[in-house]
């Protein structure tokens, strides 16, 4: 089993969507089942919505799953946990107050150390324990040695006992820590490999230790994604609104700092070739030039009545004058509509350009757009070069277009929709 497990605290980024494809490319491999489990414990920071949200960018994506489930739900099974190894002797209470260990963090932080706790409350003699109307959150005991993570992309990393630390795994409303919700939630769903952001890699060690000390025995492989550098600065949602393809997203997040068969490929193809020790152990950076060239290809490549749809058509040869634009600098849908929308649209004709705008409506149907042109002049009786420049922002509301004989081809039999 994999997992993909998602915050509903706000929109998904770039890295989240990175981290959903590759578990689901593994479980395809593995022929595992693929869940996605929404970490919702954090009530004060979830955003209504976005749960679903995430669920709906991950349908769009192709990404199937077999199962969604809330990590709320799970509270009954991280409290029983927490019982057993406070009755194991594994775990125990702490009375120590927010302000007291907040004052020892900074202590440590102004000494340049790492915050260990002091196992001040592990000790504690029973009768103090039962006696204690205080406060107390649950920790587990930092483990007796050291303990070896084996990452399939950085290797063999090993934790001491304080790097670990007493840490907690209940908070003083008993509810659970993230690292704890974690271990048992993996235990429960019986996860195989987690493949997630470097910046989970101080938690692995101690989701690791509540298992063990658990007596689960089953071991979970582990690879962390190397992070993008820039990747707060990119929602898949801003990507979406920007016209990129959800094909093309995907094909650059696979590839990116990666080795691929090509620049285009199905999620289908990737599951034949991907191979996680092909991620270099190095941090990417998100490069939207590089996405901008991989959806550029993507729309290309598409039938051109599919093509039109994007502008807002159904029509096969708005789609063909959509990819004389593409030809341009143009590389997403919402660049693409930019160009198309003009052409169609109600113009502010200048009033010297009212003389031409009549000809035309008033002149027979050319093929040609030579033909189309060489009418016109010799109805206003002027020279080329006086209407052209008019000419081509009656018929695209714009002065900076492609080869308007190109751009006349396509829109020869809509004249009467255009010059209006």
């Amino acid at each position: 089993m994999l997992r993909f497990a998602p915050s509903p605290t706000g929109d998904m980024h770039i890295g989240d969507l990175r981290v959903a494809l590759l578990n689901y490319i593994v479980s395809k491999q593995k022929k595992e089942d693929f869940i996605v489990r929404i970490e919702d414990t954090q009530k004060e920071k979830n955003v209504q919505g976005k749960d679903q949200e995430i669920l709906d960018i991950l349908d769009l994506f192709g990404i199937k799953y077999s199962q969604t489930i809330y990590q709320s739900q799970n509270f009954k099974f991280h409290s029983a946990m927490a019982l057993q190894l406070m009755h194991d002797k594994k775990a125990f209470s702490c009375f120590c107050s927010d302000e007291w260990i907040e004052k020892k963090y900074k202590e440590a932080k102004d000494a340049n150390k790492e915050y260990s706790y002091d196992d001040a409350c592990k000790n504690l003699p029973d009768e103090l324990v039962i006696d204690n109307t205080n406060p107390f959150r649950i920790r587990i005991t930092r483990p007796a040695n050291d303990i070896l993570i084996e990452d399939k992309i950085k290797g063999n990393i090993s934790f001491t006992p304080d790097e670990v630390d007493s840490f907690e795994i209940l908070h003083q409303d008993k509810t659970s820590t993230y690292s704890f919700a974690c271990a048992v939630d993996d235990m429960i769903s019986d996860i195989s490999i987690i493949i997630r952001d470097e910046k989970h890699i101080k938690n692995t060690p101690r989701q690791e230790h509540i298992r063990k000390s658990l007596g689960y025995e089953k071991d979970i492989e582990y690879a962390h994604l190397p992070s993008i550098s820039n990747e707060e600065d990119f929602s898949v949602k801003y990507l979406l609104e920007q016209g990129f393809l959800p094909e093309a997203i995907s094909n650059y997040l696979i590839s990116i700092e990666n080795k691929t068969s090509s620049d285009i490929f199905s999620l289908e193809e990737a599951v034949k070739f991907f191979d996680l020790k092909n991620i270099p152990n190095s941090p990417a950076h998100f490069n939207i030039d590089t996405l901008k060239n991989i959806n550029k290809k993507y729309l290309i490549n598409l039938d051109a009545k599919e093509l039109s749809r994007y502008v807002g058509f159904a029509d096969t040869e708005i789609g063909e004058l959509a990819r004389i634009y593409l030809e341009d600098d143009v590389s997403t849908t919402k660049e693409l509509k930019a160009k198309i929308e003009p052409i169609f649209s109600t113009k502010k004709i200048p009033k010297n350009f009212e003389v031409i705008v009549k000809v035309i409506k008033n002149a027979p149907y050319f093929d040609e757009y030579k033909d189309f042109k060489d009418y016109i002049i010799k109805e206003i009786g002027a020279k080329e070069k006086d209407i052209i420049e008019p000419l081509i922002y009656i018929l695209t509301g714009s002065n900076n277009t492609p080869d308007i004989a190109k751009v006349y081809k396509y829109i020869k039999n809509y004249i009467g929709e255009i010059v209006k």
